[in-house]
């Protein structure tokens, strides 16, 4: 269980704190409109990514015992992995564009059902992880849910709080060292993934 819950609070980490749609939402809401509407925004993954989340175990469930398919999966999350890692090591700093200060939470929710990163997220990575939680028990997959989301959401609600403060913490020393120590971590779980694409290529090769 103790993998999954601190590959949840990596991924979750580094998902809240990455630049996006949904950043520079918290942000610009949390600068304009007090940190109030900045945590509004920050809940918004807790209102849209349980459709997501089902949508994308429906597709790779039945693939579960299947090995081609899975190694292209794992394939697959470890070029995102790799890609969201090399964006964190070459972090230089947060730029976002102000946005309109109607409808905050609306807006949140809509940035982030039609932000493709979501399920690109949970297709490639979250599904397969959360199904190799879920073979070691129920409790195992909840508590990986509970991890990712706890940093998700939480990092975003703590930026908020913490711009509520400062506006330059988005081009600080500390941002960009954080980002890009996450990076360092995703390239490593990429590996992880690339790993496991090998073994079930190589199990396949050894069928024929």
């Amino acid at each position: 269980m103790t993998a999954f819950v601190l590959s949840g609070l990596m991924l979750g980490l580094s998902g809240g704190l990455s630049p996006g749609p949904l950043l520079a939402l918290v942000a610009s809401e949390s600068l304009r409109h007090g940190v109030g509407a900045g945590i509004k925004i920050a809940l918004a993954p807790l209102l849209t990514d349980l459709p997501i989340i089902l949508a994308t175990l429906l597709v790779l469930e039945p693939l579960s015992d299947q090995r081609l398919p899975l190694a292209l999966v794992h394939l697959g999350g470890g070029l995102y992995l790799a890609w969201l890692g090399w964006q964190g090591v070459r972090f230089q700093g947060a730029r976002l564009r102000p946005l309109d200060p109607d409808g905050a939470l609306r807006r949140g929710v809509i940035a982030n059902f039609f932000n493709p990163s979501p399920y690109l997220f949970w297709l490639a990575v979250g599904a397969p992880t959360l199904l190799a939680a879920w073979r070691h028990g129920r409790l195992t997959a909840a508590a990986f849910i509970a991890a990712f989301y706890l940093m998700l959401v939480g990092s975003k609600v703590l930026l908020a709080l913490a711009l509520g403060r400062t506006r330059r913490l988005l081009h600080s020393g500390l941002y960009i060292a954080v980002m890009r120590g996450l990076g360092v971590l995703l390239l490593a779980y990429a590996a992880v993934f690339f790993h496991q694409s090998w073994r079930l290529l190589d199990r396949v090769a050894n069928a024929f």
